[in-house]
């Protein structure tokens, strides 16, 4: 096979080279370039690996004779918007290479997302129109499968993650000059998925209180689904600076347009760690427009119950909105979304949509969802070896098919909607 995978960084965890071993096996050339010990300690020894020791400017200078030195023909990559994906994808897209990015799914928790060229807003969904997804799945289709109520891989997430930092902390010299994609130290990252695991239990009792005074207290609400401030999707794809201008912007319309007799419930991301302090500047604002005990916050947790009972959902690009919009609820999403689409999300004002949200086209919508899990999701995990191992039985072919996954169905080169075995 003439085909050669060079893989950049990839979730924490074991997913990259369980994924490196099967290409190699089909008699591919597979090989690494790794930016820190954390990248050497999750790549097979048996497989080339080369360490990027220099700046990003380096980087930026000489990855395109570093791609045409290994001969690749294809980039295997999580995330596209850290720097030096970026610009990878930049001289990949000069040469010729085919560029296959991995994400965190669109329907999360129980599905991955794998894409060419780019993913979330610089995905190829955004230019796709209504009349193509509805030519290519058609009216009909098998009964589809609601989103899972929990990520059920949180634990391991946070395990993998703070092995990952481990490692970069304690073992890193040779990767001095490398800068990661998030402001904070390596050492401070570290720090924060220690205490993730380590307060796990006392955050539980925590949200499971918040969420059943939610439940129980009588009164119509409306959900923010909180991102993660550094998130690249929020940060990248968001219309806000930063995470206290959002803040301030919802709770000003939700002051402005809700009936008196509404509340606002904020929840915040399963892997908020506190970086920004959101609890406090919610504090701050509630009082400001003077909203006390109307304006709840939300540790994480399941969010399905949550969902159930809510008026509206508000959110900037999170993947938590499609579990709204699957329930019918009026979502008003900010930012660049694959389902940011004209007749599933609100453009209404804030203020307005409070006070009378618009719901979205459900047939319209379960078509956009078929379309998804006929292409772009595969079900699956990065972090538990179960998970793995359904990724391994979908994705290894889809990278070795000379169409991309919407290229197949909107060709008609992929299997019929009503064949695609949609839960593992």
């Amino acid at each position: 096979m003439d085909r050669s995978f060079v893989f950049l960084q990839g979730p924490h965890g074991p997913f990259f080279a369980r994924l490196a071993r099967t290409l190699a096996a089909t008699g591919a050339d597979v090989r690494r370039i790794g930016f820190t010990a954390g990248d050497r300690a999750f790549w097979p020894r048996a497989l080339p690996y080369r360490a990027f020791t220099g700046t990003a400017e380096d980087w930026e200078a000489g990855v395109a004779d570093i791609l045409a030195g290994s001969r690749a023909t294809d980039l295997v990559i999580y995330g596209d918007t850290r720097a030096h994906h970026a610009a990878a994808i930049r001289a990949a897209r000069r040469l010729g290479i085919t560029v296959h990015v991995f994400e965190e799914g669109y329907l999360r928790p129980y599905w991955i997302t794998y894409e060419r060229d780019g993913a979330n807003g610089h995905s190829r969904l955004m230019a796709l129109t209504d009349d193509e997804i509805a030519s290519a799945v058609g009216d009909h289709g098998p009964h589809l499968p609601a989103p899972p109520a929990r990520w059920g891989t949180m634990r391991a997430h946070v395990v993998y993650g703070a092995l990952y930092h481990a490692a970069v902390l304690v073992a890193n010299r040779r990767y001095a000059r490398f800068r990661p994609h998030r402001a904070l130290t390596v050492a401070q990252e570290f720090r924060l998925y220690f205490r993730l695991l380590a307060t796990m239990v006392p955050r539980w009792m925590m949200r499971v209180a918040a969420t059943r005074a939610i439940r129980r207290g009588g009164f119509p609400y409306h959900l923010v689904l909180l991102q993660l401030a550094h998130d690249a999707n929020f940060r990248d794809h968001g219309p806000f600076p930063d995470m206290g201008a959002f803040l301030a912007q919802v709770i000003e319309g939700f002051a402005a347009g809700a009936p008196a007799h509404h509340h606002l419930v904020f929840k915040a991301h399963p892997l908020e760690d506190r970086r920004f302090p959101i609890q406090s500047a919610i504090g701050r604002l509630t009082r400001q427009h003077g909203l006390d005990g109307r304006v709840h916050f939300v540790g994480g947790g399941k969010l399905a119950p949550l969902l159930d009972e809510a008026e509206t959902a508000v959110t900037v690009t999170s993947t938590a909105a499609q579990q709204a919009l699957w329930r019918g609820l009026p979502v008003k999403a900010f930012g660049r979304a694959v389902y940011a689409r004209p007749g599933f999300t609100s453009k209404k004002p804030l203020a307005d949509f409070f006070a009378d949200p618009d719901r979205p086209d459900a047939a319209s919508y379960d078509r956009f969802r078929r379309f998804l899990l006929a292409t772009s999701q595969v079900a699956g995990s990065y972090y538990t070896a179960s998970g793995r191992r359904r990724l391994m039985r979908r994705i290894p072919d889809r990278m070795l098919a000379g169409d991309s996954p919407y290229d197949a169905l909107l060709r008609g080169n992929s299997a019929p909607i009503s064949r695609l075995k949609l839960v593992d």
